[in-house]
């Protein structure tokens, strides 16, 4: 009779924990390169008033990220500065880096982008979309998701083992990044339950080694999801 009850509460008290793997995660992340933009920070001496958080910065590096001469690489790198900037600088700086995300989400989609520079973009994208709504439902817009998703069909012929960690580590980022974007969003909840695929990619992440992360992100965003249920 109380058995659903408690069930509930075990699994609120599960996702508080997963949402606490998340923040965590993003702190790490961000602390990482904080020290950087502090140090830029007060050799620029930028007044709050004069502009959006950075919003000086978040211009510079737009123009890195569309320019299309550039390496992707370098293209790469400042849409993952203009996600931090977007994380730390609030609603307000994630609405403006929302007009780049655009430039993110055509550079996902060339699967022959190496790992390492597939990875700086979702974190860029996981960096916008923490816990702003305005900033996942732009991106639901955008079409992220089966974008995301699509990372989970890709196969990999090669036998290195470097290779194939690599390969795994960009899936790892991809649940990570989905995680963010499902946190307290029934719709981005709505739409991933209809990818039929999913539920099966998702158990065969969970079963992987995730030593180094906070949380297993293919078992939260399972949960999350509510695949559990059925």
């Amino acid at each position: 009779m109380d058995r659903a009850p408690v069930s509930q509460v075990r699994f609120s008290t599960q996702v508080r924990q997963y949402f606490s793997g998340l923040s965590q995660c993003l702190r790490n992340f961000w602390n990482s390169v904080r020290a950087f933009f502090v140090k830029k920070e007060e050799e620029e001496q930028i007044p709050p008033a004069d502009s959006i958080f950075h919003k000086e910065k978040m211009v510079v590096l737009g123009q890195v990220l569309k320019n299309k001469s550039l390496a992707v690489q370098n293209r790469a790198q400042a849409a993952y500065q203009i996600g931090l900037l977007a994380f730390t600088g609030g609603p307000t700086a994630g609405s403006f880096a929302a007009e780049y995300m655009k430039e993110v989400a055509l550079l996902l989609q060339n699967h022959q982008m190496p790992p390492k520079t597939r990875i700086l973009l979702l974190q860029s994208v996981a960096c916008w979309c923490y816990l702003d709504p305005a900033s996942q439902h732009q991106a639901q817009f955008l079409k992220f998701i089966p974008i995301l998703t699509a990372f989970f069909d890709d196969s990999l012929e090669s036998t290195s083992k470097s290779e194939m960690n690599s390969h795994l580590l960009v899936k790892f980022w991809t649940c990570y990044v989905l995680s963010v974007m499902t946190c307290n969003n029934v719709a981005f909840m709505e739409e991933l339950k209809e990818h039929k695929a999913l539920r099966h990619h998702l158990q065969l992440l969970a079963s992987e080694n995730w030593g180094g992360w906070p949380e297993n992100f293919a078992q939260v965003l399972y949960f999350l999801i509510g695949f559990h249920r059925n």
